[in-house]
């Protein structure tokens, strides 16, 4: 019989809790329901407002993954959605989880959540930029690091105060709030610091996603900051065999993984990590909804 729980007042049929999702740790999606009950005070101002994708992996990320932008059918009532319009369908809407309940119910699916750096109330007009730091293999995070710390830098020049956290993947996300400014504006400035960075440091970064150019090179991806694209929301999990974790980093510890000989791995967080994260760090990515930190784009 499936569990019915009650979240603030809402009622939720959790199901097959004992179901391995991560199977590398053996972690099931009970515990996955866990964790984000856990960390909903932390994702949740990053998913408020915001359209969301999914990524579903019901059956764990060795099964079929598909990405869905309308909400779910069987979808509740009081899971808000907002109009999202696309070419391919003009009255298109997509969720929006406002609070707890509608986060653990979107948990219950078993999702990344990916959102874009836009808010429902002015849609294509970004409060954030990000640059995605994508290593191709032999490089790794360490390499990401090193580039992040240049990115870090050359936004400051303009007065732009970067963040970093992981991508819960290979490699590391920087997210910059900004005055509201146009997408398609964000997005050119994005493109001109990601060709300025390969022509900086030619032999560690590409800024064009063709793969023939990435191997051993850091891929900065500036196309997130279009107004159609999204990123991995912080403090999703990931669809991977260990239950990673897009987590926001402190500089001085990509600082440290950019070091000679670091180990990439000093960079992976799990869920069980993040808790105790929060607890000594706090939100780190808290200066994003701070509108004293947003810089202008230049």
């Amino acid at each position: 019989m499936t569990p019915i729980t009650e979240v603030e007042g809402r009622r939720l049929a959790l199901s097959n809790l004992d179901k391995v999702l991560h199977p590398l740790t053996g972690t099931t999606k009970g515990e996955v329901l866990h964790y984000y009950a856990t960390v909903g005070a932390a994702i949740l101002p990053h998913l408020r407002d915001r359209p969301v994708s999914f990524l579903r992996y019901p059956d764990g990320p060795d099964g079929q993954l598909f990405f869905t932008k309308n909400p779910p059918p069987g979808t509740p009532s009081w899971v808000s959605t907002a109009p999202v319009p696309r070419s391919d369908d003009p009255r298109a809407r997509q969720v929006v989880v406002q609070d707890l309940p509608s986060l653990m119910w979107a948990a219950n699916l078993v999702v990344e959540f990916h959102t874009p750096q836009w808010r429902t109330s002015s849609p294509a007009v970004a409060d954030r930029l990000v640059f995605d730091l994508d290593p191709g293999p032999p490089a790794t995070v360490v390499d990401c690091c090193r580039v992040a710390l240049h990115l870090r830098e050359r936004l400051a020049a303009d007065g732009l105060e970067a963040f970093a956290k992981t991508s819960g993947s290979k490699g590391l996300h920087l997210l910059v709030p900004v005055v509201p400014t146009p997408s398609e504006q964000v997005s050119a400035y994005a493109r001109q610091l990601a060709v300025e960075a390969e022509a900086a440091l030619p032999r560690l970064v590409v800024h064009r996603m063709a793969r023939a150019l990435r191997p051993g090179k850091v891929f900065v991806d500036h196309s997130q900051n279009a107004a159609a694209k999204t990123t991995a929301t912080p403090y999703t999990l990931r669809a991977r065999a260990l239950p990673a974790v897009s987590a926001p980093v402190t500089w001085e510890e990509v600082a440290d993984c950019a070091a000679p000989a670091a180990d990439p791995d000093g960079l992976v967080f799990l869920m069980d990590d993040i808790a105790p994260r929060l607890e000594r760090y706090g939100e780190l990515l808290a200066p994003l909804f701070a509108p004293e930190r947003a810089g202008g784009v230049p």
